[in-house]
């Protein structure tokens, strides 16, 4: 038993909370089996809602990755175009309480939280928890850079862009 005892204890254990969009997901996934394959003593936790492990739960990964499943409290992702605004409001608002519903039940305990850069309300839960926090961004650096300086756009009136007819013309 102390054998067992041991080898958790010196186990990384990396819960990874993406983003709910196959954009966000893919990426990474793809950062997770990356991870795992490089050092068998990291787990990792991959957490998605009940949907989405019906989109990928037969994708094949590496055995020291598994599911961690929070129910469907967001909209459908086969409907989320319909309307974005509630589909963002719902991540923001009613994943978390899942979310730190499931921590409770891992075993072994986390030792890292890794989450989407969207997902703001991780960071809260890695700091009242102990627990550190990776941002992990999937899009472009010029993404990035885009979102980050808004303020800019919008202070030299290039956003919100104007949608009439002649949006093409110079």
């Amino acid at each position: 038993m102390s054998s067992v005892k041991a080898k958790s204890a010196a186990q990384c254990h990396v819960v990874a909370m993406p983003y709910p969009g196959r954009g966000h997901i893919n990426p990474m996934m793809n950062l997770c089996k990356t991870l795992a394959s490089k050092n068998s003593n990291i787990l990792v936790t991959f957490v998605v809602t009940e949907e989405w492990l019906g989109f990928i739960g037969s994708d094949p990964k590496p055995d020291n990755i598994r599911f961690g499943t929070i129910p469907n409290v967001i909209p459908s992702e086969l409907v989320r175009a319909a309307d974005m605004y509630s589909f963002g409001e719902a991540i923001w608002t009613k994943l978390e309480a899942p979310f730190v519903r499931l921590l409770d039940q891992l075993e072994p305990p986390v030792t890292v939280i890794m989450a989407d850069t969207f997902l703001f309300w991780a960071v809260g839960v890695g700091n009242r928890r102990n627990i550190p926090v990776a941002s992990f961004w999937p899009m472009s650096q010029s993404m990035f850079t885009i979102i980050q300086h808004v303020d800019l756009l919008v202070k030299n009136g290039h956003f919100p862009a104007d949608s009439g007819e002649n949006v093409l013309n110079y």
